[in-house]
């Protein structure tokens, strides 16, 4: 059975009431009906109390309808896991939902956290600043972990610790939009520029963050006919696209937005649970009519559970058949707040008065013709109560007069300020309009245009108009058809209204706030303005206002004014902080989308996995690619050093296809690859292959490989596999940003080919059994060479190049003949014993020989500190050179690569510092670092390459090799880094 709900009217409401829900909070079986939000059926429950406040643990209630609600963030507890800081006024209502109210221990009512507001008087804004200054131990034992406890709102619970709570996120997905048109808002100004612009012919996305389009002719009843018959139109528009429950949270460069959509939770049954899709839209020009927002006044306990906007209480009224309250009281500056009073009269609840700014008005006349008490001229003072309003004191502006009004509920408006924040992002000046009091953009028509209420021009009729005007003006900036002249509607007249009278704050005894969820206040701010922080965001951030989860969309410019005010300037004249993305909490699980578990990055195999897995090989993950690790079930080094010593004594075959491959083709591809690499391109023949090194502009090394010259105007150069991409995108930026006179195309081909690396002083027989074009004799085919060959019967090509001190050679053929050509190769080797070696047998190979990789160009190295100094140009200018000749960067102290032999017997580890002292307990300074060893099979000893200062005057010199983590300190010998064929000749050969 549903529990009954005291305040829910029994008709109306854009609720399900034949489908009733029950849900439970903080632990109490709580009722509703489909089409409630969380906030609604609690407001209909009567429940007020819904949260504490982050500083002081004020008590706090429901305050807004939207998502611009500072107060009311709960826990949700469910399959998904436990999910902290959900705003329940946007969270729709489901069977069996489980909420937890935030910030309180140990119960809501009773919260021992609520000792803070006892000491408000010590905890003014910024006293973090000029606290926890001494005893200087106690900063880390005491203060930070202190602090850190109470930060935060919401928790996060680990698998196990409650029942309905698994470590798991729901499901969620990012989709890629276009259009000509981005509509954000989907109220009458959005729904005319719509059709406006879809009767054009523009792709339009119309975004609307509520759950049902219509904005504010929701709440209105002359209204729905032409809401409907809108909705209806849009529809029939196959160039429209109508996305409810999406939030455009952030506005970027270039046209791009990012949105987030909360599925319905029929949707999502159908979508296997999928809960969000993070749209990232690509627009020509965005409009926006995302409507204004109601702010609230400043007075002391405008805090107190049961004050609330006055626009919000409108909408739980009209759209979920809920009364806030059963006595309602009223303070407002505007006509248009009326309307709420107006309703709840229509609905039978009385009335305990209304308390308006103004001397006079059009509406508080009709008010006091439907015998509602209004006091003119007035304001409230303060209001009293425990967890909720039970009576509220006013007074005369112009003094003398004064009284007291008993309530349950004190709905409030300040007046409304366009929502503002995304055109903000979007570089929109601020203007201020007097008329409204607050800040209308002032957005760059290239990039779109701003209607309805975001533009200042309210009341639904005149927003509509103004929607309609603006599709219009940018159908013509897109050169789109003209489309009818004017819809034809018949669109309710908007009321005369008298004008508002701003009103920021009633200063009184007691706290005023500003800042809802930050516990803000009035005062706050003017201490910062004594303290020196006079600008609106060095106030912001000194008092954190505006810094909390609603972006202080009802009391940011409320804020301001009081800065103002104690600055002696108008509002006009002080501003608001800039905004910033995301203008709503925005789940980590949305912004992860899919990418998460195993499909956190793309996992990558070579063209031979199904070989290199059916061989026995284990893998290991090398920037996305798998790559063979070594073959067979034993362990340690010994089915490594197997697969090095059978290279060095006849012949290895390895999987290199990973290495990036881009193809540089064009008549000013040698003048450009000149300019990315260190050493000259320019003059390499036809048919030869160079290793080369490129930098970045900061003077580092980048990446190291090598670049053949197929032909006069093509070129193919590798990349380690884990720098493929950045490769890429550095090669691709210096084409476009800085040589874009340059006649070159990049094309990256690493997919296209598979390579191999054949190794060993066998290797020239094993390749000459399978290329039958080619005349592979030193002579003919030197150390460097490239040429196209037939291999197997398949057209590749072949290089001479080695990184292991053998003869070596690579063979390049189309991905989809990689295992014709792969068994080809073993099949001609099996005489000569050859074997397939993996990367710790390739690494243990370069070691031996002294080539670097991603271990030592680390981005923090030199060419000087590698040895490269031989292929850095003095000829030419190229990428980084100027930066990589400051004096820091060619300091002979500098550290410097070198070779490592233990002298032990026991493994040097990677990692471990070089140090002077025999003691492990006092090991001295690090005067380097080891960054790659192996087991050599060919010294018989572990060996390593390293980083140490002025390495490479120190050959001979021993010292202690330190890795504490593992208990490990042992003699070194410090030598040449090349251990294997130092004089080249068995490369050569």
């Amino acid at each position: 059975m549903t529990p009954v709900a005291p305040y829910r009217l029994p008709q109306g409401g854009r609720i399900d009431r034949n489908r009733p829900l029950s849900f439970s909070l903080d632990g109490k079986r709580v009722g509703g009906f489909h089409g409630d939000t969380l906030a609604s059926a609690v407001f209909a429950s009567g429940l007020r109390l819904v949260g504490r406040s982050f500083k002081y643990h004020r008590p706090r209630g429901i305050v807004t309808a939207g998502p611009e609600e500072p107060c009311a963030l709960v826990d949700v507890l469910g399959p998904a896991g436990r999910e902290p800081n959900r705003l329940a006024t946007t969270l729709a209502l489901q069977e069996g939902l489980i909420a937890e109210s935030q910030n309180r221990w140990p119960s809501l009512r009773f919260d021992v956290g609520s000792i803070g507001n006892l000491a408000a008087r010590f905890l003014p804004a910024g006293f973090y600043y000029k606290t926890f200054m001494a005893p200087g131990w106690a900063w880390e034992r005491l203060y930070e972990p202190t602090i850190r406890r109470a930060a935060g709102l919401g928790r996060l619970a680990t698998a196990g610790a409650h029942p309905a709570a698994p470590a798991a996120a729901a499901p969620a997905e990012t989709v890629h939009d276009h259009a000509d048109v981005l509509v954000i808002g989907g109220g009458s100004a959005g729904l005319a520029a719509a059709q406006r612009l879809g009767l054009a012919g523009a792709r339009v996305m119309l975004l609307e963050q509520d759950a049902a389009l219509g904005g504010g002719t929701l709440l209105d009843r002359r209204w729905q006919a032409w809401r409907v018959a809108m909705i209806a139109a849009l529809a029939g528009l196959e160039n429209v696209r109508r996305l409810p429950r999406s939030c455009v949270v952030g506005a970027y460069g270039h046209g791009v937005y990012a949105a987030l959509e909360t599925l319905a939770p029929e949707e999502s049954a159908r979508f296997h649970g999928l809960r969000e899709r993070l749209r990232i839209i690509r627009a020509s020009r965005v409009l926006l009519a995302t409507g204004a927002i109601e702010r609230l006044i400043a007075f002391p306990g405008n805090d107190l559970p049961g004050v609330m906007l006055a626009g919000a209480a409108l909408a739980y009224l009209r759209r979920y058949g809920v009364a806030v309250g059963a006595r309602p009281a009223y303070f407002l500056n505007s006509d248009e707040a009326y309307q709420t009073v107006f309703e709840f009269h229509a609905a039978g609840i009385a009335s305990a008065g209304v308390i308006d700014v103004r001397t006079n008005s059009r509406a508080a006349d009709r008010a006091r013709a439907l015998g509602i008490r209004v006091h003119s001229g007035a304001v409230v003072q303060g209001v009293a109560g425990g967890h909720s309003v039970q009576r509220l004191k006013f007074s005369a502006l112009a003094g003398g007069h004064a009284g007291v009004l008993h309530a349950d509920c004190l709905l409030i408006s300040g007046g409304h300020a366009p929502a503002t924040a995304l055109a903000s992002q979007l570089g929109a000046a601020q203007a201020w309009q007097p008329s409204i009091a607050a800040y209308t953009p002032v957005l760059d028509p290239r990039i779109g245009r701003v209607a309805g209420a975001a533009r200042g021009c309210y009341g639904l009729a005149a927003a509509a108009l103004d929607g309609a005007a603006a599709a219009a003006a940018m159908a013509a900036e897109l050169a789109l058809p003209a489309g009818p002249v004017e819809p034809a509607w018949v669109l309710p007249a908007d009321p005369e209204q008298t004008a508002m009278e701003p009103l920021w704050e009633v200063r009184g005894r007691g706290k005023a706030f500003v800042d809802l969820q930050n516990d803000v206040t009035a005062e706050d701010v003017r201490l910062a303005q004594r303290e020196g922080y006079e600008h609106v965001e060095h106030m912001k951030r000194y008092t954190t206002h505006g810094m909390a989860t609603d972006q202080g969309r009802i009391g940011g410019l409320v804020g301001s004014a009081v800065l103002a005010a104690a600055r002696g300037l108008p509002v006009s004249e002080v501003g608001l902080p800039k905004f910033r993305p995301y203008i709503q909490p925005l789940p980590f699980a949305a912004l992860a989308g899919s990418e998460v578990g195993r499909h956190f990055k793309p996992q990558r195999r070579l063209p031979l996995h199904d070989w290199h897995e059916a061989a026995g090989a284990n893998f290991v993950s090398i920037g996305l690619w798998l790559r063979p690790l070594v073959y067979g079930r034993e362990t340690g080094w010994e089915a490594v050093i197997k697969e090095a010593r059978a290279v060095r004594r006849s012949v290895g075959l390895t999987d290199v296809s990973s290495l990036g491959k881009i193809d540089v083709q064009g008549p000013d591809a040698a003048r450009f690859l000149d300019f990315i690499y260190a050493n000259l391109y320019s003059t390499l023949p036809v048919g030869r292959a160079r290793y080369g090194i490129m930098l970045r502009e900061d003077g580092m090394l980048l990446d190291d490989g090598t670049c053949s010259r197929l032909g006069p105007e093509h070129f193919l150069i590798t990349t380690t596999t884990a720098n493929s991409t950045a490769v890429l995108e550095h090669m691709e930026f210096q084409l476009q940003a800085v040589c874009p006179h340059l006649d070159v195309l990049l094309c990256d081909v690493s997919d296209q080919w598979a390579q191999f690396a054949l190794a060993g002083p066998r290797s020239r027989e094993v390749v000459a059994a399978v290329v039958s074009d080619l005349d592979l004799s030193t002579e003919a085919f030197p150390f460097m060479a490239a040429a196209p060959a037939t291999l197997a019967g398949v057209p590749g090509r072949v290089f001479r190049i080695s990184f292991s001190g053998e003869r070596a050679f690579e063979l390049a053929v189309p991905a989809a003949h990689a295992l014709r050509v792969w068994t080809a190769l073993l099949a001609a080797g099996k005489a000569f014993g050859i074997v397939p070696y993996g990367l710790d047998a390739l690494n243990t190979l370069r070691i031996e020989k002294g080539h670097v990789t991603g271990a030592e160009i680390d981005g923090r190295t030199s060419v000087h500190d590698l040895g490269l100094e031989k292929m850095f140009s003095t000829k030419k200018d190229f990428v980084g050179k100027a930066l990589a000749l400051r004096p820091a960067l060619t300091d002979p102290g500098r550290k410097q690569l070198v070779g490592v032999k233990s002298l032990d017997g026991r493994p040097v580890a990677s990692g471990a510092h070089l140090v002077g002292g025999a003691d492990a307990k006092k090991p001295g300074r690090s005067q380097g670092h080891v960054t790659a060893m192996c087991y050599s099979p060919a010294l018989e000893g572990y060996i390593a390459l390293a980083l140490l200062e002025r390495g490479r005057e120190r050959h001979g010199e021993k010292l202690y090799a330190a890795n504490p983590l593992r208990g490990r300190h042992g003699p070194v010998e410090i030598v040449d880094p090349c251990f294997v064929d130092k004089d080249g000749s068995r490369m050569h050969g």
